[in-house]
Parts: structure tokens; C-alpha cells; sequence
């Protein structure tokens, strides 16, 4: 069961402290659940737990495409890895080891690469991946998940545990806007219609959700009826639903944290381009590096902000007269 809930508020939650719960209840659900981190277990709680079971986790080290490795020898034996580490690290850093001992190899794993995008903020541009979703999304029989919300993280995270092939969650460490409520079960591979409209439609995902719906609230001021929907799950993508509201709307605007080239906007287009052409804008980062910065800040730099999207629908509607 699913139920949205945004009102715009911050979850008090941190994602850390979800995935700091939810992983050591998922391994002592499940026997077979083994998790692997890059030693950053502190980092998202879940030192605690892996010290007093060393037999369900293992501190791999900052070694990351060696945990990759490990984790799909663990996997190949019938277990079911989680695999933890920051988002620049789980995955242009162990891409080879992902590619072939894990899909190659049809090896199930689960990898959480957490802060990604301008989510990782003061930690600067090396560590601010901005490609991770168009290098997943290159993997064969791949699942890539851009997360909205702690409660669709609990959720998704869960369903991954059973789900065969490699999959990516990436999701920051801090604060979200609450989209769903606590319980909510929001199924991989299907959209999710968080504002009805009848100008345009926002496919949005992870921190442009939040984005995307302040900006839908502030063109309704202004006349405009937007749609929201949020594509947490970006590969597989759910077509029939792009497909539905851009012959809908007519009009379509992409919000992602991360690249364009690769990314959300590519998946979509992709799809309107064979199915439906209609016209479309991105609000995305462009042929970039990160920067160091405040989240905030580096939002504004990259145009990462409602108020972009709000501009970006408003230039695609001129498009669509």
C-alpha cells in the first residue's frame, strides 16, 4: 500500500539513520543477507551492528573494487549482498569488477552508493558523481533507483534484497522532504503520479521531487497546471507511463540530479522520441565537474532548483504553442 504524504517538510530523519536500521533487520530477516562496506560503516550507522556480527558484515577497506569482487564471489555461493559505499566509489571506481563479475556474470548484488550528486556537498567535486546513473544504466539486465524519500528507501531497499541482476540505490546521507508515508510500498519499475496537471508534466527523481513540486505549486500561482511524477526507478523506466502523460500534457520537463547525458532526461527521451515526440526541456547538470559547497549553493550553481523547473516548463509550453 501506497500513500503520499508531501506537505514540503523535511523528514526529521536522516537517510543514514534508514539505512543504519534497515540493513542489520533485512540480514536478521534473512540469513542469506551479507553486507560489505568500504569503511564507511560509521557513516551510515551501521558500526554498531557489524562489530557484534562480524559473520553478516565485512569491512572490505577503502578498497572498493575489491569488495565488488567479493561481494559477487558472496553472491555466486547463494548469498545476497548489500553493498555500501559513496556514490563515486560504487561506481566509476569498481565499474570493470560491476560490469563482469556482477552482470556479466549474472551475479544478483546490491549496491548503495550514497551522496550522490550535488548531495555530496562539502566533500567536492571527486567525490560528487554526477555519471553514476548513465554508467549503471550501461549494465545489461541493470535496476537503478534514484531514491525520493527515507520511506521509498526502506521500501526499495528492501525489494532489491530479492531482486536478481545489479542494482543501484543512490540516495544522500541527510535530510529529504517526506513524499510518502512511513509503510509505503512504492514498486520498482512503476511511476509514481504525485500532481495531477493538464500543461505539462515534471518527471522528476530523488532531491527533484521536493524540487519539482514546489515548482508545480508556484506555476499553478501563475495558471499553469503541471503534473509531477516521480521516476525513482529509472532503468527499467516505466515507458507507458512517460508515454501516457507526455500525449497528455504534450509538454515535458526532466528533473534530475545528475547528468544529462546518460541520465533521466536520456532514458526518457529515448522513449518519447520512438513513441511519442513532444516538446521537451532538462533541468540537469550539464558537460560538468562538481564543485565544493553547500548543498544549496551548488543547487543554485548547477540550476538545480524549483525555480529552474518552473522557467524550463514555462520555455517548453512556448515550445508546444
Amino acid at each position: 500500500m501506497m500513500k503520499i504524504e508531501y506537505t514540503g517538510a523535511m523528514d526529521p530523519r536522516l537517510c543514514k539513520a534508514v539505512l543504519g536500521e534497515t540493513i542489520p533487520k533485512l540480514a536478521e530477516a534473512d540469513p542469506d543477507v551479507i553486507y560489505l562496506d568500504a569503511d564507511l560503516m560509521n557513516c551510515i550507522g551501521t558500526a554498531k551492528w557489524a562489530a557484534a556480527h562480524p559473520d553478516r558484515a565485512i569491512n572490505c577497506g577503502i578498497a572498493e573494487a575489491n569488495m565488488v569482487g567479493v561481494a559477487c564471489g558472496l553472491a555466486s555461493a547463494g548469498f545476497k549482498p548489500i553493498v555500501h559505499t559513496f556514490g563515486p566509489f560504487a561506481s566509476r571506481r569498481c565499474y570493470d569488477q560491476l560490469f563482469l563479475s556482477g552482470g556479466y556474470a549474472r551475479n544478483s548484488i546490491t549496491v548503495i552508493g550514497t551522496d550522490p550528486g550535488v548531495t555530496a556537498t562539502m566533500n567536492g567535486g571527486t567525490h560528487m558523481p554526477f555519471e553514476d546513473v548513465a554508467l549503471y544504466r550501461a549494465i545489461p539486465g541493470s535496476t537503478v533507483i534514484d531514491a525520493t524519500d527515507p520511506n521509498m528507501l526502506e521500501s526499495v531497499l528492501r525489494q532489491c534484497v530479492d531482486r536478481p541482476g545489479v542494482k543501484y540505490i543512490r540516495v544522500g546521507r541527510k535530510q529529504y522532504a517526506t513524499v510518502y508515508a512511513p509503510g509505503s510500498e512504492t514498486p520498482i519499475g512503476k511511476a509514481v503520479t504525485l500532481r495531477e496537471g493538464s500543461d505539462a508534466v515534471i518527471f522528476a527523481a530523488g532531491i527533484m521531487v521536493h524540487e519539482a513540486m514546489q515548482a508545480a505549486q508556484a506555476l499553478e500561482a501563475e495558471g499553469i497546471s503541471a503534473a509531477v511524477v516521480d521516476l525513482f526507478t529509472i532503468k527499467p523506466l516505466d515507458a507507458e507511463a512517460v508515454v501516457s502523460w507526455a500525449q497528455k500534457t504534450g509538454a515535458v520537463v526532466v528533473a534530475e540530479n545528475h547528468n544529462r547525458n546518460g541520465g533521466l532526461y536520456d532514458a526518457v527521451t529515448q522513449v518519447l522520441s520512438e513513441e511519442c515526440p513532444v516538446p521537451c526541456r532538462c533541468v540537469a547538470v550539464e558537460d560538468e565537474f562538481g564543485e565544493v559547497g553547500p548543498q544549496g549553493y551548488l543547487q543554485k550553481r548547477f540550476g538545480l532548483t524549483a525555480e529552474h523547473i518552473a522557467q524550463q516548463t514555462c520555455a517548453v509550453l512556448e515550445r508546444k504553442k
